[in-house]
């Protein structure tokens, strides 16, 4: 499952104005950068980490789709099709792919096996200090590869320069779909040693990719430039060049007014202004994102790659499941995502079509007696009459929630859940005293920081449905450090031999979103809708529920 921590359009995304004045009239149509140039605007900075195999972010993913291509690519309905190389396998085990020839680096280089063989022996190395090491596990010998037990992973067998033959451990159903295919140049990077990478300037300001179009400057925090690549596989973009500028969130309304920039994935309180705006259209998306609250129950150890359950504070169900009765989500969805959300009680996007039905599953409405009889049932009471509950051990109990800076929005959303535990009889403070920077949030989770117990987030998933890469215990996306064995088998078991029959894996999974409802290991609370804003005067633009696409199509109207 891909996945991206924080941003996700109309909800978690974690400047320049113009000084001269324009007349209704003028602004709009004539008001765009140069002819063929695009301004996109993100609203929190990237990390900077312009090469797949080493982005988390969202918006690092976002603005690496202009800069890389993928060997294969998902449709509309998220079915996994040839893009730059074609496949063929009898046993779900042994796959031999056939590139295409001709198609060229950004450097001049021609793309061969070569270059996606080194991107999986970075992947697999172990200096590898990147999120994705879980796209490459299953292939025979990079547990061995990353232990240092092998000089190469025995799986990845180049034939030529356009075959290669990938033998996975074992036959599963998603082999295909959870297989890294992004190449790396191995002529800019193999003298890099692999620590050094993530770091390196090849990856951080002249990323070499495959995709519509180069680097052409990066400055940090500000924007990065990119350029029209002529020699595309695909055909020259239409574009000549995209400009991502990074903006305050407080700027986008008179941003896109005044056509400063072209587009840019909005907040749901951008949406009425912004429809007033004769040039100016809307465009929503049922997408693969989701916000959820989650709980800390341990932390993750690097070394062994699996989450050791070691917090206990939160480990009564009935704990978690008051505080999820204890929020009025449709409030909080009214009043801070203006209704452009839905409210959901499991963390498979609607879209999957694993997602379980709702009412197979616990509807967690706003209820606070609810909450409290639950609170009262677990042992959590009012013992010294201050209006906030003690542990069952009569100690003091004070939640600390965490969450992301961004809009004010943010600001009045924290207050409003904090208030809704509070009302409840639950003691909640801020977690370190204010919203923390996305990126820094981001290495907290990373590092099971202390102060993070509870803690805000968001996910934009895959196109593969299985959510074994954020819920199974030897995930280190697995925030909470959640380790539940009938959990884990149940994610198993969707990926084992039976899960070929895709009415015994929806039931899988079906049975696993049970548990999770019943368990509680995060707070699933709304499934996001995507929004973008976008200048009339852009054609060509393609989105799907994985987010924009085939970049290479768009252009300028005049």
């Amino acid at each position: 499952m891909a996945a991206c921590s924080g941003d996700t359009s109309g909800e978690d995304k974690e400047e320049k104005d113009t000084t001269e004045e324009k007349s209704n009239d003028e602004k709009g149509s004539d008001a765009s950068s140069e002819e063929g140039q695009l301004t996109y605007a993100v609203d929190t900075a990237p990390e900077g980490l312009f090469v797949p195999g080493f982005a988390g972010s969202i918006i690092d993913s976002r603005i690496n789709d202009l800069i890389h291509d993928s060997l294969i690519s998902a449709n509309e309905n998220m079915e996994y099709t040839p893009h730059v190389a074609e496949w063929e396998t009898e046993d779900n085990k042994v796959f031999t792919f056939k590139l295409k020839e001709g198609v060229k680096w950004h450097n001049g280089e021609e793309l061969t096996m070569e270059d996606w063989q080194f991107a999986i022996e970075v992947l697999a190395h172990p200096d590898y200090d990147g999120p994705r090491f879980d796209y490459v596990k299953e292939i025979e010998g990079a547990e061995e590869f990353r232990k240092g037990d092998a000089d190469t992973v025995k799986g990845f067998e180049v034939k030529d320069d356009y075959t290669a033959v990938i033998t996975f451990n074992e036959a599963k159903v998603n082999n295909l779909e959870n297989l890294w295919t992004n190449p790396m140049p191995k002529a800019e990077l193999e003298d890099i040693p692999v620590a050094d990478l993530s770091s390196a300037p090849e990856v951080r300001e002249n990323s070499v990719g495959f995709g519509p179009f180069k680097v052409k400057e990066v400055v940090e925090g500000e924007y990065v430039s990119l350029e029209r690549f002529d020699d595309y596989w695909q055909g020259e973009p239409k574009l000549s060049e995209v400009l991502i500028k990074v903006i305050d969130p407080s700027l986008t309304i008179g941003a896109l007014q005044n056509g400063e920039i072209d587009f840019m994935e909005i907040r749901p309180d951008d949406v009425e202004e912004l429809e007033t705006l004769d040039h100016v259209r809307i465009e929503e998306q049922e997408g693969l994102g989701y916000s959820y609250i989650g709980f800390r129950f341990g932390h993750y150890d690097k070394e062994n790659r699996t989450a050791v359950a070691d917090y206990d504070k939160f480990k009564s169900k009935e704990l978690r499941q008051a505080m999820f009765y204890a929020l009025d989500r449709e409030s909080l969805v009214d009043s801070y995502l203006n209704g452009k959300a839905t409210i959901v009680n499991t963390p498979i996007p609607s879209v999957h079509w694993i997602v379980a039905d709702e009412s197979e599953l616990t509807q967690y409405d706003y209820d606070p007696e609810k909450a409290k009889e639950l609170l009262d049932k677990a042992g959590y009471k009012d013992v010294d009459g201050d209006g906030f509950v003690e542990d069952p051990d009569g100690e003091k109990f004070v939640v600390k929630f965490g969450h992301y800076a961004g809009p004010a929005a943010f600001e009045g959303r924290t207050q409003a859940i904090m208030q809704n535990w509070e009302d409840v009889g639950i003691k909640t403070e801020l977690a370190t005293g204010q919203l923390v920077e996305f990126n820094t949030y981001n290495e907290m989770k990373d590092n099971d920081d202390e102060n993070l117990e509870v803690f805000f987030g968001a996910w934009s998933v895959g196109s593969d449905p299985d959510p074994s890469g954020l819920w199974h215990s030897t995930s280190e996306w697995n925030y909470g450090r959640w380790v539940n064995e009938e959990s884990d088998k149940l994610l198993e078991e969707g990926l084992s031999e039976k899960s070929f029959e895709q009415d015994y894996r929806k039931q899988v999974y079906i049975d696993w979103q049970k548990l999770y409802n019943e368990e509680l290991p995060g707070l699933p609370l709304w499934e996001n809708l995507d929004l973008y804003g976008i200048n009339n005067h852009i054609q060509g633009v393609t989105i799907d529920a994985t987010g924009p696409r085939e970049f290479h199509e768009w252009y300028i109207e005049k």
